[in-house]
């Protein structure tokens, strides 16, 4: 067996383990806090039997994964930039990508809510301001610019990408049919994503014959891609079976889940090929080496970050 299918198979199932005890945490702190929030946020107005936060404090898990992965992948992201000369302040970048991705956890809590659009306003203009206040305290005038842009930039690919994945975990539509977000979700997510990997993976050695895009990735292929979509599709049959239960939407008939399952995975795949574009412009192969078989932390969140976006819309339409 090769070394980093090895390593794959050793180090896959562990995160997997950690992934699933953090929503754990993270669907059991929800039940947890459901009085509390019910007791201190009160009753809506005029609807006395409605609740302004019914259903708890949702997210800790999905925000404990995002604090520990995103300065990593901050500093691996500085690194591929650094390519190009344009050098990112990892500390003020890490800060502002959490700020976001906090913005997006804190838009539960009705209070915040009056204050949610301004308070995103101001995290993200203070990101570059705080940049060139950086670079003054060291007396420099020069790659100023270059500093900032690549600090708001590591700031928004992260941060911004990871907001809209904080967010589909504590959205509380409104009404019996409105979409609410909970671990499942978020667990259907990843797993669509990595069955796509997992299947383009397998699906490409043993069917491979087409080259992708050899110029890019020269080790994907149409075989490959469309043995992973297929996966995902599978993976969104299978949470259909689930239907108006854990989050997963009352009218997820099997064929939504298969579409949805073929988007997030096609998506995903955008992203990993997003991310094969700056590793070649930076020449290295994998962002890092912290995960042995998979590379650094930006190779295994490139994926999932980019599908959130679409997956928050789809929702959204649902």
């Amino acid at each position: 067996m090769e070394a980093s299918l090895r390593n794959r198979l050793t180090f896959g199932p562990i995160m997997l383990l950690g992934l699933v005890g953090l929503l754990w945490l993270d669907a059991n702190f929800q039940g947890m806090t459901r009085q509390w929030t019910q007791d201190y946020f009160g009753y809506r107005q005029f609807e006395p039997n409605k609740f302004e936060m019914p259903s708890g404090v949702g997210g800790l898990g999905l925000l404990i994964i995002l604090a520990i992965v995103l300065p990593i992948a901050t500093k691996e992201i500085g690194t591929l930039f650094a390519a190009e000369r344009v050098k990112p302040y990892p500390l003020i970048a890490a800060l502002g990508s959490g700020a976001i991705v906090l913005h997006a956890f804190l838009t539960q809590f009705p209070p915040f809510k009056v204050v949610a659009a301004s308070a995103l306003a101001f995290i993200v203009a203070f990101i570059p301001l705080l940049a060139a206040l950086r670079r003054a305290w060291d007396k420099q005038t020069q790659e100023a610019i270059v500093r900032m842009a690549g600090t708001v930039l590591a700031s928004l690919y992260l941060g911004g990408l990871g907001w809209f994945l904080m967010a589909i975990r504590v959205k509380q539509g409104q009404g019996e049919s409105g979409f609410k977000g909970t671990t499942a979700i978020i667990l259907m997510i990843l797993l669509m994503v990595k069955f796509t990997d997992i299947g383009a993976y397998f699906g490409g050695r043993a069917l491979g014959r087409h080259k992708l895009i050899p110029w890019l990735s020269p080790g994907k292929t149409w075989e490959g891609l469309f043995c992973g979509l297929a996966t995902a599709a599978g993976v969104g049959a299978l949470f259909a079976l689930g239907a108006g239960t854990n989050g997963i939407p009352a009218n997820w008939v099997w064929w939504r889940g298969v579409v949805f399952g073929v988007v997030i995975g096609g998506i995903g795949q955008a992203g990993d090929l997003l991310e094969s574009m700056m590793k070649r412009d930076a020449e290295v192969k994998d962002s890092g080496k912290l995960v042995p078989g998979f590379g650094g932390v930006l190779d295994i969140i490139d994926s999932p970050l980019l599908a959130a976006p679409f997956a928050y819309l789809m929702f959204s339409l649902v």
